[in-house]
């Protein structure tokens, strides 16, 4: 059976469309004749070969011609759906009812044609025909059993894990097709909310409701559950995982609604659950007139383009339809994987976007003001930035560098273009932080802030005590953790769980906010479009989340169960490594409690302390010079007395200063 079929597979189009033909020619012929028959009767048997030849020579000529016509040879075996059938519907009978006109019309100077024969000849022709091609699907899926696995003595083992299907709708019935096809999973059956549909089968395939799941796994043997339900909300998707968290099977999903619309994806392109489905977060829904304010048909730069937030930016400024988007990033690699994405939807879509890469550091702002000025930017965002805790807790100089003269260099540099909108990507490690990003965060901010309410500053570095006209709005936005970020903490589980663990929190009771890349990012365009200057906007997080419950979810949703003390059998264990240097249990979003509401419900504007602008600039003098110094005692205690709350947990941890320690 299995070489019978390549082999057919294998022919070119042209012979399989001749084998169909010939097949159909043959059928066409059967069902006239079985016409006859019934209406005749076996006594009575009708030779084709004599009397009626002239009907059997004409049948098949209207016929194919017809079949033709109406695409019959041009659909896929394995593919053939309700749009095929509807096609050999109309295809038989328009060639039932010319048959009918010839007969009839030429009934004086031949035999005499039963009336009864023609509608015998078309049902008996939409069997065979239609038969033979839902058939030959089955048969070549390599699946004939799919609709009989509740018929007694039919049923298999054919090696396949075994998945139910949560969702009966369009979506689910797609992926069962795909399923079929692709032989790497046996679906076994379907399980849906609606009550109407409970102990009905639906492609073969029984339906369960979600209270009957055990028995759905006692009785087909069921080892994962599929969630075929892109259009529901998060919340209820929420609901349904937590709901299916107690049961020993592996949840995966196919993809949203907004994914399977866009195109990006299939429906049977399955993936681990989106961990943003765990929130249960339904993203509020952009508007318009703050999205577009300070993009559309403008010139816009994003530092930090190939970033997890700085990409996500540049994706959806793109779909705002800026005159020019300049990417402005350091890593190369980062930047090239950013353009082709860009690229390639700018072709697809027939955008009129001219795009930029350019390479480059935000420290050097010679460079950074004359892009500014070359294309006229009328718009940053400033995503660039180091954002991994301990790593910049062991590079004390680079953080400071980066995070804060880069922020600076930016800001003078869009002050002196004459840039319309500045808007900072901040943290919430910003607030009372523990930590040197943090820190360095909350001295960009500020920065910011001060420059805000000068209307001529003197720049910092500026010997010649030259002011600048200031006719930058700047805007800081403020958010937690994003899910699927560089360093993020999802990615690390789902690579331990499938290394088999043990998956590793630093602390039982550490706790963290978090937001999808594409909320925060859409978010951030429209806080940047509400600002007066100096503003320091905080987006709405949710409620934080349990690192260690995050992990107990994300095992019991693959289908495993947790190692302990009290299960000492179970699959993976939780192993708590200790906070790491700098890192804080809780985060928080707000410095005091000054927050007031803006016309966003996911936006808040927090009023919050700064230092004057002369004062600062002495401030960061002295910092840039600890700095160069490698004094990171002097560069701690700088920061003590600048950012509010800032209170280091633990000893310098620098590589370098640790090093100059230990020598004599």
């Amino acid at each position: 059976m299995d070489k019978a079929r390549a082999f057919l597979l294998g022919l070119s189009r042209r012979k399989k469309r001749l084998i169909q033909v010939i097949c159909d020619v043959l059928l066409v012929w059967l069902a006239l004749w079985m016409a006859f028959v019934v209406r005749l009767g076996i006594d009575e048997l009708i030779n084709p070969l004599e009397g009626h030849r002239w009907l059997f020579i004409s049948a098949p000529i209207v016929a194919i011609p017809l079949f033709i016509r109406f695409g019959l040879y041009r659909a896929v075996m394995r593919y053939f759906g309700n749009d095929a059938l509807i096609a050999i519907i109309k295809a038989v009978s328009l060639s039932a009812l010319l048959l009918a006109v010839i007969v009839y019309g030429y009934s004086n100077h031949q035999p005499v044609v039963p009336r009864s024969i023609i509608f015998n000849y078309w049902w008996l022709s939409l069997v065979m025909i239609g038969g033979l091609r839902l058939a030959m699907r089955q048969y070549f899926l390599g699946d004939w059993f799919a609709a009989t696995q509740h018929v007694p003595f039919t049923s298999r083992d054919d090696g396949l894990p075994k998945v139910a299907i949560y969702g009966a709708g369009s979506a689910g019935n797609q992926l069962v097709v795909a399923l079929r096809m692709g032989r790497l999973m046996r679906p076994v059956a379907f399980i849906d909310d609606d009550r109407s549909l409970a102990g009905r089968v639906i492609a073969g395939l029984q339906v369960y409701t979600p209270k009957h799941i055990q028995q759905l796994i006692d009785s087909t043997g069921a080892q994962e559950i599929l969630l075929a339900v892109p259009s529901a909300t998060r919340a209820r998707r929420r609901e349904i995982l937590n709901f299916l968290e107690v049961f020993p099977l592996h949840v995966r999903t196919v993809p949203g609604f907004m994914d399977l619309a866009s195109g990006r994806v299939k429906v049977d392109d399955i993936q681990e659950v989106d961990i943003a489905d765990l929130l249960g977060r339904d993203t509020v829904p952009a508007q318009e007139d703050l999205f577009s304010r300070c993009i559309e048909g403008q010139s816009v730069l994003v530092t930090g383009a190939g970033g997890s937030i700085g990409s996500e930016l540049c994706r959806q400024i793109l779909g705002a339809h800026p005159k020019t988007l300049l990417l402005f990033e350091h890593s190369e690699f980062n930047l090239y994987s950013i353009l082709s994405e860009l690229e390639q939807r700018i072709n697809r879509e027939s955008l009129s976007v001219k795009l930029l890469p350019i390479l480059g550091s935000v420290r050097h702002e010679a460079k950074l003001l004359d892009i500014m000025k070359t294309w006229h930017v009328d718009t940053v965002y400033h995503a660039a930035a180091y954002k991994h805790v301990p790593m910049v807790e062991h590079n004390i100089a680079e953080g400071v560098l980066n995070n804060v003269i880069g922020t600076l260099n930016t800001a003078q540099a869009a002050l002196q273009a004459g840039v319309s909108n500045f808007v900072l990507i901040s943290t919430d490690k910003a607030v009372r932080p523990t930590n040197v990003m943090g820190s360095t965060k909350r001295l960009a901010e500020m920065t910011l802030q001060a420059l805000s309410r000068e209307a001529a500053p003197v720049l910092f570095g500026d010997v010649s005590n030259v002011s600048q006209v200031n006719k930058t709005r700047f805007t800081m936005v403020r958010f937690g953790n994003v899910l699927g970020s560089s360093g993020s903490v999802i990615p690390l589980f789902h690579k331990q769980i499938k290394s088999g663990g043990p998956l590793t929190v630093t602390h039982p009771k550490i706790t963290r906010y978090f937001m999808t890349i594409p909320e925060a990012a859409q978010l951030v365009i429209q806080a940047g479009s509400m600002g007066q200057g100096g503003d320091v906007f905080v987006l709405d997080m949710g409620e934080p989340v349990k690192i260690v419950e995050l992990a107990e979810k994300m095992i019991h949703l693959s289908g495993l169960s947790i190692r302990s003390e009290r299960n000492p059998n179970g699959d993976i264990a939780i192993e708590f490594s200790g906070l790491r240097p700098g890192e804080k249990l809780y985060e928080e979003l707000l410095i005091g409690d000054g927050v007031v509401a803006t016309s966003h419900p996911m936006i808040m504007s927090a009023n919050e302390d700064h230092l004057p602008w002369d004062v600062l600039k002495a401030r960061l003098n002295e910092l840039l010079s600890a700095v160069e110094q490698d004094d990171y005692a002097r560069v701690r205690q700088l920061l003590r007395d600048s950012v509010s709350g800032y209170a280091p947990d633990g000893e310098i941890v620098d590589w370098i200063y640790q090093q100059r320690r230990l020598e004599p």
